[in-house]
């Protein structure tokens, strides 16, 4: 691999890595405004909302410029949410700041790979994004619950600048700090980036058209009788993705009894399993066979419900794995059923923005839920309950429907017997 790839990938790591120990960040920054329990779930609502609002034009502004520049402006962006949540503004609206720097990264972090490296190399250059978003998640979530833990933020605030005040005097504070440190890093690599060359002059700049274009693409995947499975699925599961992280860390408090610092460190242990389950997949489940790990999601749905009998730390670990295992098994195969779907169909540019749409979607939806369910004081266990109900009873329609549409026609017999 050519040295600028190694920069991109650098970038692209903390900046995610940023990402996730923000969250924890956050959550700990509503808890000392003592903010209403609703408010934590409603973070990723609020950081998500870009995503689905600007769907259509996220993508014209990526190819408008070199990518280099638009990931720049991207974590120039989060820097400024972060910086505003640092000035006292309420954590919900600098969070959404982050997220609309988010929403303008994405197109340009898979765009460059294409703009830059050979097609034979793409598989590669994607397995690496991938292996390393799932680090990112693992390690920023445990740098976020490292970094509100008394002994280390009280370390932290201890270290003095000479003759200058920092006004940084909180845990919180100083969390924040080095976020932002995290993100400068990644803005840091990013002038590493190498421009790629391509001309970026836009095709079509009238919105009108973006929305017109967007919404056919929209319509062209779900109609599509393998598309609508694999991105059912994979909506699905990033929203369930979503709601889980915050079920589990209310979950963790009170059957556990952990605080948010050793509750937040469960969520990497689900993101671990996640990470064994996708290495499996892809080593073992062909594009032809993608569509049997269906099952999986049902089963994951329904050992989710196992949460609510256990109190034993130990127990709780090997659960959280098996259902990021579990999760991972199913929605990797699913993902790359989808990529080659929106590649066929229609590009792999406007597939993407139709699958952060709807995955985006879902997460909006799943979190409000969640938030709803919160405000209404209804426990936890009962929460869980529902939820994974919902899971395994969302993957039964989806089984349902793709068996139907098998009956119509083989479309499985068409796709290559090849790992991914």
């Amino acid at each position: 691999m050519p040295f600028g790839f190694y920069m991109i990938m650098a970038a692209q790591f903390f900046s995610a890595l940023a990402d996730n120990a923000l969250l924890i960040a956050s959550i700990f920054m509503l808890r000392q405004m003592q903010a209403p329990q609703e408010y934590e779930p409603l973070l990723k609502l609020f950081f998500t909302v870009s995503y689905v609002a600007l769907a259509a034009f996220v993508g014209a502004f990526a190819d408008s410029m070199p990518k280099w520049r638009v990931m720049i402006i991207s974590n120039t962006i989060k820097i400024a949410g972060c910086s505003l949540m640092f000035l006292d503004v309420h954590p919900l609206i600098a969070y959404a700041v982050v997220g609309l720097g988010a929403a303008a990264y994405s197109p340009a972090k898979y765009g460059i790979l294409t703009e830059y490296l050979p097609h034979r190399k793409l598989v590669v250059a994607n397995g690496w994004i991938e292996g390393l978003t799932v680090g990112a998640i693992i390690l920023g979530t445990l740098v976020g619950g490292m970094l509100i833990k008394p002994g280390v933020s009280q370390a932290l605030l201890g270290i003095d600048v000479p003759y200058i005040d920092t006004g940084i005097d909180t845990p919180g504070e100083v969390a924040l700090v080095v976020v932002a440190v995290l993100y400068l890093i990644a803005a840091l690599f990013n002038l590493k980036v190498p421009d790629t060359g391509v001309d970026h002059k836009p095709l079509k700049s009238s919105p009108t058209y973006l929305v017109h274009d967007f919404i056919h693409c929209l319509k062209l995947l779900w109609r599509d009788k393998l598309g609508q499975i694999s991105l059912a699925t994979t909506t699905l599961f990033w929203g369930a993705g979503a709601t889980l992280q915050f079920i589990v860390i209310k979950w963790a408090e009170q059957a556990l009894h952990l605080d948010l610092s050793k509750a937040s460190m469960l969520q990497g242990v689900v993101a671990i399993g996640v990470a064994l389950g996708a290495v499996l997949a892809a080593k073992f489940v062909s594009m032809r066979a993608s569509v049997r790990v269906i099952p999986l999601g049902i089963a994951m749905g329904i050992i989710v419900n196992v949460m609510i009998f256990v109190t034993n730390m130990h127990v709780a670990m090997v659960l959280m794995v098996l259902i990021g295992a579990l999760s991972g098994f199913f929605v990797v195969p699913m993902n790359a059923l989808l990529q080659h779907r929106g590649h066929i169909l229609m590009g792999a540019g406007h597939s993407i923005a139709v699958q952060n749409f709807n995955e985006n979607l879902s997460i909006l939806i799943m979190t409000g839920l969640y938030a709803l369910l919160i405000r209404a004081d209804v426990s936890i266990n009962t929460v869980v309950v529902l939820f994974g109900l919902f899971v395994a009873g969302t993957m039964f329609l989806v089984k349902r429907r793709h068996e139907a549409n098998q009956r119509e026609f083989d479309s499985v017999a068409q796709l290559d017997d090849v790992k991914h």
